[in-house]
């Protein structure tokens, strides 16, 4: 009933133009009603019905809708059980449509492989459509050949995202190829979608020729990584490229020389800006050859490390590197083994920094002198505005260090001292 008072509402109200229905429940009657309403309305511009169970009745009805509606710009059908037919019919109506900007269908399992190839065929043909997410899909290895052959086509299409689909190695060298050829992505996620070796040497191939790419996320926690060799690739082809921003090769296996290969691309790359290396047993001396290369590089504002195993020494030669950095705000550098004296060594550095506004060192064994040096370092900070200390076992003398410069530093909005053994004393 609440579905169905909402679509009269929105056949009848002239002056809707953002309506968000998410999580509503609203099922498929009332789907069906809010698509005859699209029909008539000449206003909304917005509409969001993530995760309401419509299915495919409703689906087919609101891709009908689209037929006939001349304001709609972003659609958002997010887990919304929406299959094989409702997958069609938004295929054909995006042959059509030259209104709809953003669409959303991601986590609708059941789409299939003909629905997915009419709306890979739909891309060659729509002039309008920027955004679309397919993501958590299941699409499978040739659903990826099929938009990398649309990609070859489309002109107007610039964020996509394909993550969570297990894509394959096969489907990776497609994409890439596209991208050899594609003018107009700028932001591509291929996240968790099994992309191997080959994939990766391809994707950093065409990364020396596309000159629209500003994102790319590969990041991958399945067991068919990137590896060193895509690793070291995909560094070359940073000291190539000059229009990546952000890329994301977290949980890769990259190992030691393709990090190394990494930090000597840092040197000559001048674009970069964010770089997710988390989850790559880097170790000491790949993490030390990154913080050196951070002294030089004047690009890159985020830098994530976490889960790295970098140790104490890399920990020191981070140090080192914030004192003559002046670029980097934000540096995540969570679980690394740094202990006592990487952790004193880190606080000592934020005496001459100036940029670093947020930094995670969440469980790194700082122990007591390492929180005494932060507490002491915080108290003339006046950048840093997010510190993170969960879990490492301060101490009570540490933690009364940190509760008295709180009432100095004006600087500091977040400081996470959870886990931290910090006593009652502290903590009053």
């Amino acid at each position: 009933m609440a579905g169905e008072a909402l679509a009269e509402a929105l056949y009848t109200n002239p002056t809707f133009s953002y309506l968000d229905l998410s999580s509503k429940d609203l099922c498929n009657g009332a789907g069906q009603g809010i698509a005859k309403a699209l029909c008539n309305n000449h206003t909304l511009t917005y509409l969001n019905l993530e995760e309401n169970y419509l299915g495919d009745e409703a689906g087919i009805a609101l891709a009908e809708a689209l037929s006939k509606n001349i304001t709609l710009k972003y659609l958002n059908l997010k887990n919304n059980r929406l299959s094989n037919k409702a997958g069609i019919a938004l295929a054909e109506v995006l042959c059509k449509n030259s209104i709809l900007t953003n669409l959303n269908l991601s986590d609708n399992k059941k789409l299939g492989e003909s629905a997915v190839k009419a709306l890979a065929e739909a891309l060659c043909k729509n002039t309008t459509l920027t955004n679309l997410n397919l993501s958590h899909n299941n699409l499978c290895v040739s659903a990826g050949k099929e938009f990398a052959e649309s990609l070859c086509k489309n002109n107007m299409l610039t964020n996509f995202d394909l993550s969570h689909n297990y894509l394959g190695e096969s489907s990776g060298k497609a994409l890439a190829e596209a991208l050899c050829k594609n003018t107009t992505l700028t932001n591509l996620d291929l996240s968790y979608n099994n992309l191997g070796e080959s994939a990766g040497k391809a994707l950093a191939e065409a990364l020396c020729k596309n000159n629209t790419l500003t994102n790319l996320n590969l990041s991958d926690l399945s067991d068919n990584k990137l590896g060193e060799s895509a690793g070291k690739a995909l560094a070359e082809a940073l000291c190539k490229n000059t229009t990546l921003t952000n890329l994301n090769l977290s949980y890769n296996k990259l190992g030691e020389s393709a990090e190394k290969a990494l930090a000597e691309a840092l040197y000559i790359n001048i674009t970069l800006t964010n770089l997710d290396l988390k989850g790559n047993d880097l170790g000491e001396t790949a993490g030390k050859a990154l913080a050196e290369a951070s002294c030089k590089n004047t690009a890159l504002t985020n830098l994530n490390l976490c889960y790295n195993k970098l140790g104490e020494s890399a920990g020191k030669a981070f140090a080192e590197a914030l004192c003559k950095n002046t670029s980097l705000t934000t540096l995540n550098l969570r679980s690394n083994q740094l202990g006592e004296s990487g952790g004193k060594a880190l606080a000592n550095a934020f005496c001459k920094n100036t940029a670093l506004t947020n930094l995670n060192l969440y469980y790194n064994n700082l122990g007591e002198s390492a929180g005494k040096a932060l507490a002491e370092v915080l108290s003339k900070n006046t950048t840093l505005t997010n510190l993170n200390l969960k879990d490492n076992k301060l101490g009570e003398s540490a933690g009364k260090a940190l509760a008295e410069v709180l009432c100095k530093n004006s600087t500091l909005t977040n400081l996470d001292l959870r886990w931290c053994d910090l006593g009652e004393s502290a903590r009053k």
